[in-house]
């Protein structure tokens, strides 16, 4: 994606996910894809590729493709297919994720759903009026806070006083924080929390301690770059990679490179969405393109 930014075939910004691979593949992988529901942010590209198996039709949709899942309107915040939607807006998808919760309460459908919050995230008041909504009224909703310990440039230490994982509790909302440096251990700890809020209809969170590899969008990154080596030297993606043998390895970076390469020629070759198309589908949405 910063490879196709740094060629201007983007509109608009992107944010990467790298180094925080096993936060969105451990947690999409502990949820039943058929009925739970995830609410993911700016930085939502792998929640959206492991929650889905369609980075076709997320590469046509960045790359403002009429095949895209949007139709190329959403563009790299503003994602949905089936039961996953992401918002750019900080903040905005945890009353939206909680009032989702609700719903399926009050339809008995057995589904949990989840919210993939930042820690920059939890400076917006509007979250705590929704954990507080969520415990109240007991809704079946799983925050999962991905803490990479920066607000885009700012330090989590700079920003917010106490403990992040400590906040939910003060709703009476339970929870467990971990480092998610191993991708199957997120994924049993995830499992668990899915099946706790399943079974007691009741609110959870789960707080994953991550490093942020990247830039937050392209390449505005002031931190020290001994620090980045640092976060390289624990990366996931490492971490997994040294567990399997080399042919292994290199069979899978191999079938990605090659899927991914395929996914971005194909959606090359469709037309680029239109203002009239765009406007239909903002009228036929209860929006409004003037």
């Amino acid at each position: 994606m910063l490879d196709l930014f740094a060629k201007g075939l983007l509109n608009g910004t992107v944010h990467t996910c790298m180094g925080q691979e096993s936060c969105a593949v451990g947690v999409m992988n502990a949820l039943d894809k058929d009925r739970d529901v995830v609410f993911s942010n700016h930085r939502g590209h792998g929640h959206y590729i492991a929650f889905t198996d369609d980075p076709e039709g997320l590469a046509a949709e960045i790359l403002g493709r009429s095949g895209g899942i949007c139709g190329g309107v959403g563009g790299s915040q503003h994602l949905h297919r089936g039961n996953f939607y992401s918002n750019g807006v900080q903040g905005g998808i945890v009353p939206v994720a909680t009032g989702m919760a609700l719903a399926e309460r009050e339809k008995r459908s057995g589904a949990v759903v989840v919210a993939c919050l930042g820690d920059g995230t939890l400076g917006e008041g509007v979250v705590y009026e929704s954990l507080n909504i969520a415990s109240k009224w007991s809704l079946p909703i799983l925050y999962v806070i991905e803490n990479n310990h920066y607000a885009q440039t700012t330090p989590v230490g700079l920003a917010h006083a106490g403990e992040l994982a400590a906040r939910p509790g003060a709703f009476g909302i339970d929870g467990a924080a971990m480092t998610a440096d191993d991708v199957l251990a997120v994924h049993a700890e995830a499992r668990r929390w899915v099946q706790q809020v399943r079974s007691s209809q009741r609110p959870a969170f789960l707080c994953l301690e991550t490093d942020r590899l990247g830039p937050h969008s392209k390449g505005d990154d002031t931190r020290p770059r001994e620090e980045i080596e640092r976060y390289r030297n624990r990366d996931p993606m490492k971490k997994l990679a040294a567990a399997l043998p080399e042919s292994q390895r290199e069979e899978v970076a191999q079938s990605v490179e090659l899927r991914l390469r395929r996914a971005v020629q194909s959606a090359m070759a469709m037309p680029a969405q239109d203002f009239a198309e765009y406007r239909r589908r903002m009228v036929a949405g209860g929006g409004y393109a003037g």
